[in-house]
């Protein structure tokens, strides 16, 4: 989902606070009316996001400095490809290089590693989750990047969805214990349980959990749970799952796999900004 405005708008706002503060005292050296062009190019190769982002650390800069994007969000680059070309005062162009390449090499790197992750598992049914594995205050950016790049979100926060895992579980006695009261505390709201053995996976399907997290499963146990489970919940792989194991786990007949590392291991995307 594209975040709202109001969020792009939060999160520049405190990007630029931390990052200029008091005021740009590099920046101040260029005389004021000094004009400029730069343009930003790609060093490698993947998916572009972020744009709104960088739109809006130069309109907060004042609106002086006109971007013209030759991508958009979403889009595959190459390297050494032109994606914007910027043109005003000097001054704001330099101020916001920074807050703004921070947001695009960041967002474009989750989204290139999704589209990456997406690809290992093409023509499989199973949908990729990202998780609450996200930057402070950057949660709604960084899912958009995993949608971007083709992935499919998890839940946005504690708020909209159950997942009672072991810690709920023993708190509250057990499986069907917590699961009942989930539904009298917020009736309509996904109820997930998250499970660690076969017999876990009994009790939560006698619970009714509308989705089922197998955590550690090993891919016998994947495939005897599916067989188990007969349809009757949704079922999500999840923990320890990398790269070389995605696809065989997918080829188990799990219904979703959740990976921290769509968002908690990405590496940025190597950007510049260079003026002309």
């Amino acid at each position: 989902m594209r975040p709202s405005p109001q969020t792009v708008t939060a999160d520049v706002e405190r990007a630029l606070a931390e990052d200029v503060g008091s005021g740009d005292i590099s920046a101040a050296l260029i005389p004021a009316d000094s004009m400029a062009q730069a343009h930003i190019i790609s060093r490698e190769r993947g998916v572009i996001c972020g744009i709104a982002w960088v739109d809006e650390v130069f309109r907060q800069l004042g609106g002086s400095v006109y971007v013209k994007w030759q991508t958009r969000d979403g889009e595959r680059i190459g390297v050494g490809d032109e994606l914007a070309l910027l043109s005003g005062p000097a001054r704001p162009l330099l101020t916001g290089e920074r807050s703004a390449l921070n947001f695009l090499q960041l967002l474009s790197g989750i989204a290139s590693r999704s589209f990456h992750y997406a690809q290992l598992v093409a023509g499989a049914r199973v949908k990729l989750l990202d998780t609450r594995k996200t930057l402070p205050g950057l949660r709604v950016a960084q899912k958009y990047a995993v949608a971007v790049g083709g992935c499919h979100n998890h839940r946005q926060g504690l708020y909209d969805a159950f997942l009672i895992k072991e810690n709920h579980i023993r708190a509250c006695g057990d499986i069907a214990e917590a699961v009942q009261r989930a539904r009298a505390s917020s009736p309509g709201i996904p109820v997930e349980v998250e499970v660690e053995s076969l017999n876990q996976l009994e009790k939560a399907l006698d619970a009714a959990a509308e989705r089922i997290m197998l955590d550690n499963f090993s891919l016998a146990e994947l495939r005897s749970a599916v067989a188990a489970c007969g349809g009757r919940a949704e079922l999500e792989a999840s923990g320890g799952i990398t790269e070389s194991t995605l696809r065989e786990v997918a080829d188990t007949g799990v219904d979703y796999i959740s990976l921290g590392a769509l968002t908690k291991h990405t590496q940025a995307l190597d950007l510049s900004m260079l003026l002309l």
